[in-house]
């Protein structure tokens, strides 16, 4: 999505009775949702819950065969309104293109559609480098970063479009713990400075609690529990309480 009118730091997202199926299996059951303005709204879930489903959907990927997806009250699938807002994608692994430099990902966009000149483009990449903490890495290749800092690289690339929302598909997978706590500090750093809308699929527990504001439990396709960090962590539900537990996966019958 792209446009040019609308000037919100941050916009609302609504998910009104979302159903998707794949043949005769319901994948997503009815999903409702509201993310404010400006949060950090976090998905958890064990394998196949339907959060990477869920995701495709609010980023246009798909169409669901019942129920809506708002923004500001607007459905996404009127053409009018996706062209109304900004609204940028991290992908799990990043997604930078080997060939080019990390300048030359970050800038992609805006090169690419002709939107800037191209010493405004070097001006802006630069910028969003910094907001990252990868001022000075224009120049290199994305084979001399880190994975973590192939992750900051992605999000900068995404602060280039100036975002209303931004939706992150496991933006900590495939990193070890330090470069994790570095991701997550980011994506909050960034929400407080902007005051982007900011939805993030992840099963790290540890960067759902530290980030977000408030999470939603994915299991088989419905929401199993909504609340703050507090609420979840306190929640008497079993459903829950295996989650939470650090052995969760290991079991297939929580599954």
């Amino acid at each position: 999505m792209s446009a040019t009118s609308s000037t919100q730091p941050g916009v609302a997202v609504q998910v009104r009775g979302l159903r998707r199926h794949y043949g005769t299996q319901e994948v997503l059951q009815g999903i409702d949702l509201d993310v404010l303005p400006g949060e950090i709204f976090v998905i958890m879930g064990p394998s196949g819950s339907g959060k990477s489903v869920l995701l495709r959907h609010l980023i246009g990927l798909e169409q669901p065969d019942a129920g809506e997806i708002l923004i500001n009250g607007e459905s996404i699938q009127t053409p009018a309104v996706a062209d109304r807002y900004r609204l940028a994608m991290v992908f799990q692994s990043g997604a930078l293109l080997n060939s080019l430099t990390v300048g030359e990902n970050v800038g992609l966009y805006l090169r690419e559609h002709r939107l800037k000149p191209p010493a405004e483009i070097a001006r802006i990449v630069t910028e969003k480098l910094d907001v990252v903490g990868l001022k000075g890495t224009e120049n290199k290749m994305p084979g001399e970063l880190s994975g973590g800092m192939k992750k900051r690289a992605a999000i900068a690339r995404a602060l280039v479009s100036e975002p209303q929302l931004i939706l992150y598909d496991e933006p900590t997978s495939e990193l070890d713990p330090l470069s994790s706590v570095v991701v997550g500090e980011e994506i909050r750093k960034l929400n407080q400075r902007t005051g982007v809308t900011s939805i993030v699929v992840s099963h790290d527990r540890d960067l759902a609690f530290g980030i977000g504001h408030r999470l939603a439990i994915l299991h088989e396709g419905r929401i199993v529990a909504l609340g703050v960090p507090e609420e979840i962590k306190a929640s008497p539900l079993p459903i829950i309480r295996n989650f939470l537990n650090a052995d969760f996966k290991l079991d297939p019958s929580n599954l």
